[in-house]
C-alpha cells in the first residue's frame, strides 16, 4: 500500500497526551492516527450501510398481518367500556 505524508495542526496538550498514549501502547503517533482514521472510516461505512438498509425497509414496509386478522373482541371490550 502506498503511503503519503500529511501535516496536522494539533493543540500542544493533545499532542503531548497522544504521545503518552503511544508510549503506553508501544506505538508511534503515526500508527495511532492511522488506527483512529481506519476506525472512523469503518464505523462510517457501517452506519451508511445500516442507514440504507433501514430506509429500504421503511420504503417497502412489512406485513404485520393485522389487516387480514379478525379479532374476537371490539375496541370497547378491550377498554372495558359498556
Amino acid at each position: 500500500m502506498k503511503m503519503r505524508n500529511v501535516t496536522l495542526r494539533l493543540p500542544d496538550d493533545l499532542l503531548r497526551q497522544a504521545k503518552i498514549v503511544g508510549v503506553h501502547r508501544e506505538s508511534s503517533l503515526s500508527d495511532l492516527m492511522r488506527q483512529a482514521l481506519e476506525d472512523l472510516v469503518r464505523r462510517s461505512d457501517s452506519y451508511e450501510s445500516a442507514q440504507r438498509f433501514a430506509l429500504a425497509a421503511m420504503a417497502t414496509g412489512f406485513d404485520s398481518g393485522l389487516e387480514t386478522t379478525r379479532y374476537p373482541w371490539t375496541r370497547d371490550e378491550v377498554h372495558d367500556r359498556d
